[in-house]
Order: structure tokens, then C-alpha cells, then sequence
């Protein structure tokens, strides 16, 4: 009899009990394949990786405990339902009965993932670990046009755009913006809520194309649940605000594309709003419904703001959440463009632009209807403009580029504004999610803003090989050149005596072993000194390479590859300062 075999009937065991393919789950739950994918995208459920493969390498396992838990889903239940009730309309149309089946159509049942949400992410902690990917894809199908092909509707498409006009009026009111960095697929933002780190990318304000290689059907699942994560996220959110959600905006702003800055205005009305409460629940005590009365006095609110208040952008510091002990990194970021005003010309990234400066204590308004100030305003101190203007130019403003912006907001200074000046090319945009440290190359520029952030700070950096102890004892800089090479000198001299010691020894030691009396005078030479640095470089070697000989082979292994991505770095930096080297030798000439 075999060792493995197995009677008929008798209880699966090992991975054969445990996993299941996809071609098993979708028998046992009597489903096709989309509903499956739509099933285990908005429950959370992911293939699994087998030690042991029963059925081949060609398989796609599941666990059986996801797949009994994707059987009593109630979702599962619906879905059927919904597939059941489709096929009365299909019937009523080949019946010719269009009545009915308009009828049927408004009676269609629906469904709701917040149940869902409530399940996978028991804390709101939970929910912004995984918020990421949810607002980048929210992002993207923000700018997507409506497309019949790709199913998908206009309806969804103002909605993700409500939901990121939303998620952004949070974060520039909350001063909760990081870093930013604009590269060719996009502009990359990092925000700091509750302790986490939230990282997201927005597409270029560029005419988006479908491509055929990507399935939209898979996306737009994974985009149902991002908005309704995204939406209760945005309800916690404001209502740590204590502002209403979802919020009423004015009409006429949103009809001028400018749902940022009626956001920003609700707010600023929301929050001046707690303070009036009882006055405007006192004259309107007679009315009867409570959904009346809050709808006039958000209403009554509004029209007390007027249509281009200046200072109702951001400038709700003051009025809300003074309760909030705000760390020392908000504080700093809040007050970055504070008493500055920029004015945007039209061809920059406007919303960009908005966000990052209302978020870091500025000012901003842009050509058009809806601004909150004009252009010709006198207190507008920096215009933001990407191309030369043959326009008016005023004397009273800075005309600076775009990227001047983000660059101050990484650096968390305000930057000398001759490098971006209009027409001029501007310095190398660094990337703030890079340790340039650790990579092991930091560009000029880099350094040229640690020394401007060093000034800012009045401190004083120290020269290289200097540490900041030398700092606070001037003698210790005085004779510093003169005791480093005196130490030197005297450190080489003693690498050499010892190393002739060391050479001695192993030929006295050599001699004993092979039974000669011969006694070896020492060396003292300094030639012969000079000789014997390489055998103590050897044997220095030997001594470094010893704990890898005693490592076991799983982290020698990982050592290896330690040393090999170490030696690709070098590689990279190096190459990094060759063609520096050649640009720098290229530019006299030219």
C-alpha cells in the first residue's frame, strides 16, 4: 500500500482540506466568474499562495475559510436577487411591454456596501492605513470622461470629483498637507491625519485616454468601494470639525468650477455658524420641521459671506477647534504663507496650486468669475504664471513659476525667488520622499537649501569632518588642521610597527613549526615596514570575512544581497557624478 494513500471517503487532510482552486470556489458558491471578482474585491478576500500545490502550478488557490465566508455573505443573496429581477425586465422588453418595463426599471432593488466597510475596517485608525489606493483611484476617475463603452456614467464621475473637492478642503483646513512632489505621471501628496501618513496621486489636468489593455470592469468594482470608504471617511473628517456633512455649497460657485473655494466658504460658515446657534434656533423656533430650520439657517449663513470675501478662504483657524492642540510641524506649515496672497494665471495648475497654498496659511485667487480678489489687486504679492505675459505687469508683486511653490512647501521656507523667475530655468525639482542620505548622493541644490533652511534657523553648520561639539569650543577649530595631521602621522607610524611586529611573529611561528633554530632578527626598516602593510591588509580581510564564514546559508545569502544592491547604488551615484562632471565641463564651453 502506498504511503499517501487515501480511501474513498475518507476526510481530506493537509493543503487538499485547506485550499481550494477558483474553478472549486466558484461550483460551491454557484456563481460565474464576475460576480466572484466583484465579490471577493468588496469583501476583501485575495488568493493564497500554497506551500504545496494539489491541483498544479496553473491554479489559483483560495483559502476554503474566505470561500465559506463569501457563502453566508448577504451580498450574495442580493446579487442574486438583482440578476432574478433583470431577467423580468429583459422579458417585459421582448414582450414589447416598454410600460412595464419602465415601471420595473424604478423598482429595481439596490444595495449598500456600508455594512462592508463597517466589517473590514472596525476603527477609523484601520481605514486611513488603507487609504492610499482609494484616493488615487478616486483621483484618477475624477478627470476620466464618461464613456458608454466603458459603463461608465457622468453620475459617478461628478460624484468621485465631489468626493476629492471634499477629501482636499478637509486636508487644506486642517493644514494637514506634507509633501508634494509633481513628476511626469503626476503630482504625488502626503498628508499626516491621526499619525498616518496618507499618500496619493492626482493625475495631470490633461485630456485622459481609454486604453484597451486595462479591464474597467475590475476597476470600476474596486471604485464602488473606494467611494463609499472615501465618503465615510469624509463624514468622520468633518464632523471632527463639527461641520455638517455632506455639505450645501453655492450654487453659483460650483456652477464656475470653483467647488474648492465653496467648500472652503461652507466651512468658514459652518464653523462661525456653532457660535450664532442659539440666536438663530431662537428666531426660528416656530418652525416645526428640523430639516427646514437647518437648511435656513445654513442658507441664512451664507448670504451673511459675501461673494468675494478675501479672507473666508482659509482663514478658519480662529473660529473653530480651539481645543485642538496643534503639533509643532502644523504650526510650522500653517504659518509658511502666512500674510501672503498669490494670484494664479490660467494656465498653471490651478487646484493644485489651491490646495497647497490655502493648506500652508496663503491667500490665492485666479482669473474668472468667483475669484475671491481681482488681479489688479494692490496687496497681491506673488503672481504665480508659467509663460512671459505681454500684459500689465505690476511693480508691487513677485512674478515667480510654479514650481517656487512646491518647493517651499517641501523645503518649509520661503526660497529666494531669481532662480524662478519667469523666462529663467529653474533648479532641479527634488523629490521629498527620497533620503538622499541613505542613497548616498546629495545634490547641490539640496545642499544649498540645507544651508538656507540652517540660516532660517540661525544656526550655524559645521565644516566637513567638524562635528557640532567643535562648535562650542573655538580653540578646538583653531588647532584643528595641526592636531589632525600630527594624529594622522603618528597613527600611520604605529599601523606600520605593528604590522612588521605581526610579519615576525608568522615567520618566527613558521620556523618553529618546521623545526628550525634560526632566529629572525626584527624588523625595524622602514622599508621593509612599507612592505608589510598589505599582509595586515590581508589580514584584515581575513578578520572581516570571518562572521560571514560562520554565518548559516539563509543569511548569507541575504548578506549577499545586501552587498550586491550596496554595490548597485555605488554604481548609480557614480554614474550620477560622471554625468554631472561632464554637464559641468559642457557648460564653459557653450
Amino acid at each position: 500500500m502506498p504511503k499517501h494513500y487515501r480511501p474513498t471517503g475518507k476526510k481530506k487532510e493537509g493543503n487538499a482540506a485547506r485550499y481550494m482552486t477558483r474553478s472549486q470556489a466558484l461550483k460551491h458558491l454557484q456563481v460565474n466568474l464576475n460576480l466572484f471578482r466583484r465579490l471577493c474585491i468588496v469583501k476583501g478576500i485575495f488568493p493564497r499562495e500554497p506551500k504545496k500545490k494539489i491541483k498544479g502550478n496553473h491554479h489559483t488557490y483560495y483559502h476554503v475559510k474566505d470561500i465559506a465566508f463569501l457563502m453566508h455573505e448577504p451580498l450574495l443573496e442580493k446579487f442574486r436577487e438583482i440578476k432574478t429581477y433583470q431577467k423580468k425586465v429583459k422579458k417585459a422588453k421582448a414582450k414589447k411591454n416598454e410600460e412595464l418595463a419602465r415601471l420595473l426599471l424604478t423598482r429595481q432593488p439596490t444595495y449598500k456596501l456600508d455594512r462592508l466597510i463597517r466589517e473590514r475596517y472596525p476603527t477609523f485608525i484601520d481605514a486611513l492605513r488603507d487609504l492610499d489606493d482609494c484616493l488615487t483611484m478616486v483621483h484618477l476617475f475624477a478627470v476620466l470622461p464618461a464613456s458608454d463603452r466603458e459603463n461608465l456614467e457622468v453620475k459617478r464621475v461628478h460624484n468621485c470629483r465631489r468626493l476629492t473637492h471634499e477629501w482636499q478642503a478637509y486636508i487644506s483646513r486642517s493644514h494637514a498637507l506634507r509633501k508634494v512632489f509633481v513628476s511626469v505621471k503626476g503630482i504625488y501628496y502626503q498628508a499626516e491625519i491621526e499619525g498616518q501618513k496618507i499618500t496619493w496621486l492626482t493625475p495631470h489636468a490633461i485630456q485622459q485616454v481609454f486604453t484597451n489593455d486595462v479591464d474597467f470592469g475590475v476597476l470600476l468594482t474596486f471604485l464602488e468601494f473606494y467611494e463609499t470608504l472615501l465618503a465615510f471617511i469624509n463624514f468622520k473628517l468633518y464632523h471632527s470639525l463639527n461641520v455638517k456633512y455632506p455639505p450645501i455649497l453655492d450654487s453659483r460657485l460650483e456652477a464656475l468650477a470653483a467647488d474648492l473655494y465653496a467648500l472652503s466658504r461652507y466651512i468658514d460658515a459652518s464653523s462661525r455658524g456653532m457660535a450664532v446657534e442659539p440666536k438663530v434656533d431662537a428666531s426660528f423656533s416656530s418652525q416645526s420641521n428640523d430639516r427646514e430650520e437647518s437648511e435656513l439657517r445654513l442658507a441664512q449663513l451664507q448670504h451673511q459671506l459675501p461673494s468675494s470675501e478675501p479672507g473666508a478662504l482659509m482663514h478658519l483657524v480662529a473660529d473653530n477647534n480651539k481645543e485642538v492642540e496643534e503639533d509643532e510641524e502644523t504650526r510650522v506649515c500653517k504659518s509658511l504663507f502666512k500674510d501672503l496672497k498669490f494670484f494664479l494665471s490660467r494656465e498653471v495648475p490651478r487646484e493644485s496650486l489651491q490646495l497647497v497654498i490655502t493648506a500652508f496659511g496663503g491667500m490665492v485667487s485666479w482669473e474668472g468669475e468667483g475669484a475671491p480678489f481681482k488681479e489688479d489687486d494692490e496687496s497681491i504679492t506673488h503672481h504665480i504664471i508659467d509663460k512671459p505675459s505681454a500684459g500689465h505687469l505690476y511693480l508691487s508683486r513677485v512674478y515667480v513659476q510654479p514650481q517656487w511653490i512646491y518647493d517651499c512647501v517641501n523645503a518649509r521656507i520661503i526660497l529666494p525667488t531669481e532662480k524662478y523667475l519667469v523666462g529663467r530655468i529653474p533648479p532641479p525639482h527634488l523629490s521629498p520622499f527620497v533620503d538622499n542620505e541613505a542613497e548616498g548622493y546629495v545634490p547641490d541644490y539640496a545642499e544649498t537649501i540645507k544651508r538656507l533652511q540652517a540660516a532660517a534657523r540661525n544656526e550655524v553648520l559645521p565644516l566637513p569632518g567638524v562635528g557640532k561639539e567643535d562648535l562650542e569650543d573655538p580653540q578646538n577649530l583653531l588647532y584643528a588642521g595641526v592636531m589632525s595631521r600630527a594624529e594622522e602621522a603618528e597613527a600611520a607610524k604605529n599601523k606600520k610597527k605593528m604590522a612588521a611586529q605581526e610579519k615576525q611573529y608568522h615567520e618566527e611561528l613558521k620556523m618553529e613549526i618546521n623545526g628550525s633554530k634560526d632566529v629572525v632578527a626584527p624588523v625595524v626598516a622602514e622599508g621593509e615596514g612599507e612592505e608589510s602593510v598589505p599582509d595586515a591588509m590581508q589580514i584584515a580581510q581575513e578578520d572581516a570575512d570571518m562572521p560571514k564564514v560562520l554565518m548559516s546559508r539563509k543569511k548569507r545569502k541575504l548578506y549577499d544581497a545586501m552587498k550586491i544592491s550596496q554595490s548597485r547604488k555605488r554604481s548609480g551615484v557614480e554614474i550620477i557624478e560622471q554625468r554631472k562632471k561632464r554637464l559641468n565641463d559642457t557648460q564653459p564651453s557653450s
